[in-house]
């Protein structure tokens, strides 16, 4: 069984109603960005970002997934699909994908301050009150800008092996992931699927871009995709 790589960015979650920042010139559900998904942010506010977390998290719940995410799922019956997602949503397993690396954290789950590796899911609000087992405050299991992106190199790894490549959703500005597609095998097909598609440039693959959103572009590609398996 051929194994398809998915990358997936916010544009595939928006269809879902999941607003993104980088279509509100760096405003997210109108606050900086900075002020919310920052090291520096957290430190000078940690009850605004815990607030801002906590109300994504009760969107969330409110979102369904759609097309696009569901025909990833049904693919796994036809290819070892593994799914790389810089989205900190739930969209992915709730549409029956079994494979999902989250780069960016998850918003269903917190962590300690002090120990990265005490994680709890998450459904609910997080307050300044809530605290690990040895008092250190929890917070957002979420990458913010400037801190190190753990999975990265789980992620590369998984690129490396791709028989067939999908980028879909995504503005390819943020990195590392934005890179990631630079690490498949040169003959792998590369596809990315976005209605404003960046340039993609010294890619060695044979690339094809699909200037559709996320649900039509994976409606397209899904019959030429059970050709290759």
């Amino acid at each position: 069984m051929k194994k398809l790589v998915v990358l997936s960015g916010a544009g595939i979650s928006a269809e879902s109603g999941i607003k993104t920042f980088r279509d509100a010139d760096g405003l997210w559900e109108g606050h900086d960005i900075m002020e919310v998904a920052s090291p520096l942010g957290w430190n000078k506010n940690p009850e605004l970002v815990l607030d801002f977390y906590n109300k994504r998290r009760k969107q969330l719940h409110e979102v369904q997934p759609n097309h696009g995410h569901s025909i990833l799922a049904e693919l796994e019956k036809h290819f070892d699909v593994h799914i790389i997602t810089q989205n900190v949503d739930n969209l992915h397993e709730k549409a029956g994908s079994t494979n999902v690396l989250h780069l960016h954290g998850e918003l269903l789950k917190v962590r300690s301050t002090k120990n990265e590796n005490y994680l709890l899911d998450w459904n609910g609000d997080l307050t300044i009150e809530h605290k690990d087992p040895n008092g250190f405050q929890l917070r957002p299991h979420i990458v913010w800008f400037g801190e190190d992106v753990p999975a990265i190199e789980e992620a590369i790894e998984i690129a490396e092996q791709a028989d067939i490549f999908i980028v879909i959703g995504t503005s390819l500005q943020v990195y590392p992931a934005a890179g990631i597609m630079h690490y498949t095998k040169p003959a792998t097909p590369v596809f990315y699927i976005d209605p404003k598609p960046a340039s993609v440039v010294q890619l060695a693959n044979p690339l094809e871009i699909i200037p559709l959103s996320g649900s039509e572009g994976m409606i397209m590609l899904k019959e030429r995709l059970l050709l290759l398996k």
